[in-house]
């Protein structure tokens, strides 16, 4: 009987698998030609999305070794990692390369020793080992690259440049000559996301290089930027002063406006007044010289007086005249006549100063002609508190004529109030709520970075699709496959089963072959049974006789073994 049911079970087994073969034919049967279609395309697309992602999840976690890098950068790092047998990726059209994340530290370092990554070299070039052999010359190059280095890390500390280049020219002094050249230096910035430099930023760098280079001025320094722009001219003395009177009266207006709001916070709070100052100042520079005579003031500083008599008394001769050179001249002047001679002079000399001033006058430019000052004054808050754990609303509240005029009041006392040249507005006005922004550090969330986040979340993406199409596709079409395939075998096992009818001891015998036979063994169980034993189940297979279930049982409860098993069987076939 056990062989028997053997016998019965493998022939079971293989038309279980027939029946699954069966069932799936007829399942892509039932389905035509644009459905299986349809079905073999979501397949081809499932298989190589679950491959991508195992190839994604299963390949090393790519980190930013160096972006923005120019050709000559990446060729020379991409030559050194491939001899180091590195695996690394290009993105960005080749300027930046991602290497794996637990590399990116060491490979740095090695790099940055060998001088690649678009890293400047500044003081560490004397750091390499030089020969004996090494000329003045080289010596002399290599100080000049690392001083335009160090200038070029300087610069590139600022928060709008990104990189900067420095080309300094550092004439030597020659032998028996007079003329002294004037080093002079040119720089190239690289600016961090399209953003520009102000005057006063150009004039920082401008000082920043001539102090670091000994004999530089900041007019021998030209600025420019990498899109060409020129922002300080070599040479340009207009420019430099110019900067420079743009710097005084920034800071002058920056230093107003400063005393204007400490002074108005003390009333209304801090935070809550804001203040902008426009000042007009001549630039021009001025040199008077004055010299004022005082005629009332006149002093005697020295005297001078000479008398001079001068007395001639001479006897009388035959002078050589007219008169006695005449017939009768000489008679009439006797001999013994003489001529006498008196005179006086008298010189007085007086020199008098008269007193003087001379004023030099130099006035600097920068002379404040004009002041304008606008004042933003915030109002104050009426806060309400709410039930529960809801936030306090606030309500705003204007300040008052006085207070707005009383504000002002200080404000022209501040800055020296002239009428009809100065001008001044306070206006009062809500402000908006601050927003905080993001301070760009790295954020972690219980340790793990963006990209192991990002990681996390891929591998739940793929769990939840593998799921869904699981639940959603799988499984509905093995269903259908073992219910096809189940049925086909219920149909093989009524086909093939021989019918049992009871003999007249009772017991079960095959029943005859034919539909002779069959009327007779039912014409026969007729006779015997009664028909109230017969169960009607036509919504489930048909009529079947309440005899041939008892016998069924009696079968059950003498091989109970080979039952159990035959329903675990078929259990765990419905269970998948």
């Amino acid at each position: 009987m056990r062989a028997g049911n053997q016998c019965r079970f493998s022939e079971r087994g293989k038309r279980s698998g027939r029946g699954i073969v069966n069932g799936l034919v007829q399942v892509f049967q039932n389905l035509g030609p644009t459905r299986v279609a349809a079905i073999g395309g979501v397949a081809v697309l499932l298989m190589a999305f679950f491959i991508f992602m195992m190839t994604r999840l299963t390949s090393p976690d790519m980190r930013l070794l160096y972006g923005d890098l120019d050709q000559t950068d990446a060729n020379q790092i991409i030559t050194q990692l491939t001899a180091q047998s590195v695996p690394f990726e290009l993105r960005n059209q080749g300027t930046e390369i991602m290497v794996p994340a637990d590399q990116v530290a060491q490979l740095r370092l090695s790099m940055a020793e060998m001088g690649f990554g678009g890293r400047v070299l500044g003081n560490e070039l004397f750091d390499r080992e030089q020969s004996f052999g090494t000329s003045s010359y080289m010596q002399q190059i290599t100080s000049q690259r690392a001083l335009e280095g160090e200038l070029a890390r300087t610069i590139s500390s600022f928060t709008t440049v990104k990189s900067a280049r420095v080309h300094l020219v550092l004439p030597q002094r020659e032998l028996f000559t007079r003329e002294v050249r004037e080093p002079s230096a040119s720089v190239i910035l690289r600016m961090r996301g399209g953003q520009r430099l102000d005057k006063q930023q150009v004039l920082a760098i401008q000082h920043l290089i001539a102090t670091g280079v000994d004999r530089l001025k900041p007019n021998n320094i030209t600025i420019a930027d990498d899109r060409g722009t020129l922002l300080a001219r070599g040479g340009d003395e207009e420019g430099l002063a110019s900067a420079q009177t743009d710097e005084l009266r920034t800071a002058y207006e920056n230093r107003l406006a400063r005393r204007i709001e400490e002074l108005v916070e003390r009333t209304v709070g801090i935070g809550k007044v804001r203040v902008q100052v426009q000042a007009e100042m001549d630039m021009s520079q001025v040199v008077q010289n004055v010299e004022t005579y005082d005629p009332e003031g006149q002093v005697l500083r020295s005297s001078e007086s000479i008398e001079e008599a001068n007395n001639v008394n001479e006897a009388g001769e035959d002078a050589v005249t007219v008169g006695n050179n005449l017939p009768d001249g000489g008679g009439e002047f006797g001999a013994g006549g003489g001529v006498s001679e008196n005179s006086s002079r008298v010189e007085e000399r007086s020199n008098f100063e008269i007193s003087k001033s001379i004023t030099n006058t130099v006035r600097a430019p920068g002379e404040v002609e004009r002041v304008s000052v606008a004042v933003l004054v915030d109002g104050s808050y009426d806060v309400t508190p709410v039930e529960g754990d809801g936030e306090p609303t606030r309500a705003y509240v204007a300040r008052t004529e006085a207070e707005m005029q009383q504000i002002e009041v200080l404000v022209k006392t501040a800055i020296g109030f002239e009428d009809g040249v100065d001008s001044v507005e306070v206006v009062n006005m809500p402000f908006a709520d601050p927003i905080d922004l993001d301070d760009g550090g790295v954020e972690t969330f219980f340790g793990l970075t963006g990209p192991d986040i990002q990681r996390i979340i891929e591998v739940i993406v793929l769990g939840g699709v593998g799921l869904l199409i699981a639940l959603l596709v799988i499984r509905p079409l093995v269903s259908k496959i073992f219910e096809t395939s189940a049925v086909s075998i219920t149909m093989e096992d009524d086909e093939a089963a021989p019918a049992l009818i009871t003999d007249q001891s009772g017991a079960l015998v095959p029943a005859p072959a034919g539909g002779a036979g069959g009327a007779m063994m039912m014409a026969g169980g007729d006779a015997e049974d009664d028909p109230e034993t017969m169960i009607d189940i036509a919504h489930i297979e048909g009529r079947v006789k309440a005899s041939s279930m008892k016998k069924i049982g009696e079968i059950i409860d003498k091989h109970p073994e080979e039952a159990v098993a035959i329903l675990r069987n078929w259990m765990y076939q419905e269970g998948t």
